[in-house]
């Protein structure tokens, strides 16, 4: 995933039902009862005329699923999509606007992350992967693409570059004046699990190596050896503006969460504190990555 999911998404899809659904629901809508008639759609006037209840029973989908796609309840998928292009006989117009559309939902669900990483002047970061921050330009696209295969599609490509430039910008923000003091604590997983290309993997441990010297950044491992605390099962994030109480973002597995309670980020705090003292410190975790960087080495 994201990696940064948030609470944005929950507004964004109730905006969306507000405005009338996806910009790819409100076309098969129109597209459906034959309202199309600039051409772009290949859907014959017999089917575009049909019903909810004759189009699930032409295709394989429960007809309260194509209602909630109707009525912008639901994104989708992408194979979802290309099943109704090739029902409507419209080449690839549902997916480029499916398409669209999820980068729209991306946008709204990261606005929140996006602006308190920008503006940060001081971040924490505990970490289970490489951030986005550290990662090299190979490295990100290859885990943007998916190692399972699940994600990459012969039409993404487009897609994963566009995400690959977005996460490259956001380093930026490393080097400009004053740049922000950025800690970051990588649990020893995030070092040892490579990538397939090992030159690829190389690179990565060379740059986190190269980032570990950079006088804004301290970076720390935390080893297996530390065993259980509290943020083992989630990325955490925990940002300072140049004024006001510090905002936590925490992210786990389909799903992120902006935090300002103040009791609650306090928490986090702690158990931060916690972790950054069974890490490894800044140089003995630089020579850890620089070991295992000739471990990988042919």
């Amino acid at each position: 995933m994201c990696p940064y999911a948030g609470e944005g998404g929950r507004d964004c899809l109730a905006g969306r039902q507000r405005e009338g659904g996806w910009p790819s629901t409100r076309w098969w809508r129109a597209s459906r009862r034959g309202r199309l008639s600039d051409g772009r759609c290949g859907s014959s006037g017999e089917k575009a005329g049909k019903s909810l209840g004759q189009l699930a029973e032409e295709t394989s989908y429960d007809k309260s699923y194509l209602y909630r796609l109707e009525t912008g309840e639901r994104l989708s998928k992408r194979a979802v999509m290309e099943d109704l292009d090739r029902y409507h006989g419209s080449g690839d117009l549902l997916v480029g606007l499916w398409s669209d559309a999820r980068r729209e939902v991306i946008k709204d669900r990261y606005r929140g992350f996006m602006g308190l990483e920008e503006t940060a002047r001081v971040m924490w970061l505990f970490q289970l992967r490489v951030p986005g921050l550290l990662q090299t330009e190979d490295y990100a696209r290859a885990v943007l693409s998916g190692l399972s295969g699940t994600r990459a599609t012969s039409g993404n490509g487009a897609e994963v570059e566009e995400q690959v430039a977005a996460r490259m910008g956001r380093q930026e923000l490393l080097y400009r004046q004053p740049a922000p003091s950025v800690r970051v604590i990588l649990d020893e997983g995030a070092v040892r699990r490579p990538v397939p290309d090992a030159k690829v993997w190389a690179d990565q441990l060379s740059h986190l190596v190269a980032a570990s010297e950079m006088p804004s950044v301290a970076l720390q491992v935390l080893p297996y050896a530390a065993g259980v605390h509290d943020l083992m099962d989630s990325h955490l994030w925990i940002f300072w503006q140049r004024t006001g109480d510090p905002v936590a973002y925490v992210e786990g597995s389909g799903f992120g969460e902006v935090i300002d309670d103040p009791d609650k980020v306090l928490a986090f705090r702690l158990s931060y504190d916690l972790v950054r003292d069974a890490a490894l410190t800044p140089a003995e975790s630089t020579a850890f990555i620089k070991r295992l960087l000739e471990e990988c080495r042919p």
